[in-house]
């Protein structure tokens, strides 16, 4: 049998849950709770419960005991995609004939809680962050395991698309209005929100076009640092929006670019880079480039209200008013794109090429940095294989290799006539292929940089001898042998490769600001 709570008789459950004899725990254990506007999560001992607020809000509606049910059922069902050992299932909170209420068992059902396997302190990879760089293994995983998932999620074009960009826009917009003078300064705000609505209508053809061909899928819905935690070295998503499936179905870029936005946000520019150009190796979605500033601007703008109204609820808590603000800031910024480059980072094997184009990457362009196109990788995708696996030497013919670099010319151009900085790194030891990557530069009108990086064989080699896991198959003899061949007369700016990486990148960003 079931029964009616209201947000007051919630409080007997929240008390109840909040006991550590509730959950058989010992004398001195502690049950901890994580509170949102939503949901009461109880941390007790391997277990997680998530009770739903008994309240209605303008986003979402858990007022009645039916209500909590489905969205507890739809939140199981949902993160099951992810994280299926996570999510345990639904559990009933009861009354028992003599009163006292029971997680279970016999009863009056008065509440519904979704039971979760609880993950070990500092999992978080909000707080694994925050305790220094991620690991390259761990930003690879990360990205691989959201295009898998963006890959095979269900197709729904019901929602998403321009209309439903302008939809949220207006949401985050009206409540922004609210905090204006008090905390955002009237202009910014109104320029965030003309910006943003130019956008979306210049955006629109694209958008819609995304959405008919399949782009608009169920995706996570609020995927930042906080809902994705590691499962030893596996990043796992979990916490997807359940509330209400039009916010989570949704251009799959536009659920990336929440995380973007979030590493962004927290000064990791690099990790942001490498995330995002880890994922569109894996998925190859460039199409979508020209709507990228939109999707992060708009995730910007999510936090801003967000941020703000937390803030407003502790008290115009100051350290959350200011990141409001630094949040709106970044939503502009986002909007207002530097132009694009081709850049060229070439070299024999073990020179140093994609080293400095992956620490380039990210001040190149716009947010979150420039594409860096890696020959070695794109061999390795080209040929169905996973970026570290080793390729047999069959897959090293000239005619291959002429493909490999074709591909990376194609997909450079895609993302140039997108409005994207690009970094082309390889080998680049034939001067026709660099003369074909300046005539790429000169018919999308950007500026062009060829950089070159010499190293004494010796250095190369071992250099080489102390790769782990890297996408490039290429070992001493290989090296030597390009050099015996050699590269032709160079006409691109060269850089000692035995100079400290950040030596270099500041050269080659001074050599580049002085063409943009």
């Amino acid at each position: 049998m079931a029964t009616g709570i209201s947000s007051v008789d919630q409080q007997a459950v929240i008390d109840y849950l909040a006991n550590p004899e509730s959950h058989g725990l010992k004398p001195g254990d502690h049950v901890s709770c994580i509170q949102t506007h939503g949901a009461l999560v109880f941390l007790a001992g391997q277990f997680a419960y998530k009770l739903k607020r008994a309240v209605r809000l303008p986003y979402l509606d858990f007022s009645t005991l039916d209500k909590r049910r489905a969205v507890c059922r739809h939140e199981v069902q949902l993160n099951r995609r992810t994280a299926p050992n996570l999510y345990l299932g639904m559990e009933a909170v009861v009354r028992r004939p003599d009163g006292r209420l029971e997680i279970g068992g016999d009863g009056d059902t008065v509440d519904w809680l979704v039971k979760m396997q609880r993950f070990s302190d500092g999992a978080l990879l909000s707080q694994a962050v925050a305790d220094g760089p991620l690991p390259l293994t761990i930003l690879h995983a990360l990205a691989d395991t959201i295009a898998e998932f963006h890959g095979r999620a269900e197709v729904s074009g019901e929602w998403g698309g321009a209309d439903e960009m302008g939809r949220i826009a207006a949401v985050d917009r009206a409540v922004i209005a609210r905090f204006t003078p008090g905390l955002f300064a009237p202009r910014r705000a109104a320029s965030v929100a003309a910006l943003t609505r130019r956008t979306i209508e210049a955006q629109r053809a694209l958008l819609e076009q995304r959405r008919r061909q399949g782009f608009v899928r169920h995706g996570h819905g609020d995927l930042h640092l906080a809902n994705i935690y590691l499962d030893g070295d596996r990043p796992t998503l979990f916490d997807a929006i359940e509330f209400d499936d039009r916010l989570a179905q949704n251009d799959v870029l536009y659920d990336l670019a929440f995380l973007l936005m979030d590493l962004w946000h927290r000064g990791l520019h690099g990790e942001a880079n490498r995330v995002f150009n880890r994922y569109l190796l894996r998925r190859e979605d460039l199409g979508g480039l020209p709507a990228l500033p939109l999707f992060l601007s708009m995730r910007a703008s999510i936090r801003t209200q967000v941020t703000a109204l937390t803030a407003a609820g502790r008290n115009d808590d100051p350290d959350l008013r200011a990141e409001a603000i630094r949040y709106l800031d970044l939503a502009g910024a986002a909007l207002k794109p530097s132009p694009p480059v081709l850049v060229a980072v070439g070299g024999y094997s073990g020179s140093g090429k994609s080293h400095l184009a992956a620490a380039l990457a990210p001040s190149l362009g716009a947010m979150p940095g420039a594409l860096h196109l890696r020959s070695d990788e794109l061999r390795k995708v080209m040929m169905g294989r996973d970026p570290e696996t080793p390729l047999e030497q069959d897959a090293y013919t000239s005619k291959i290799s002429a493909k490999v670099y074709d591909t990376l010319r194609q997909r450079a151009g895609q993302a140039l006539s997108a409005g994207h900085a690009v970094i082309a790194d390889a080998v680049h030891n034939r001067p026709d292929g660099r003369a074909a990557l300046a005539a790429l530069a000169v018919r999308h009108d950007v500026p062009f940089m060829g950089i070159w990086l010499d190293a004494d064989p010796a250095l190369m080699a071992g250099r080489i001898a102390g790769r782990r896991g890297d996408a490039s198959d290429a070992d001493r003899s290989v090296m030597l042998r390009q050099v015996r061949h050699g590269a032709g007369n160079i006409d691109w700016h060269c850089l000692d490769a035995a100079a400290p990486l950040a030596e270099k990148v500041a050269q080659v960003q001074a050599w580049v600001g002085a063409k943009v």
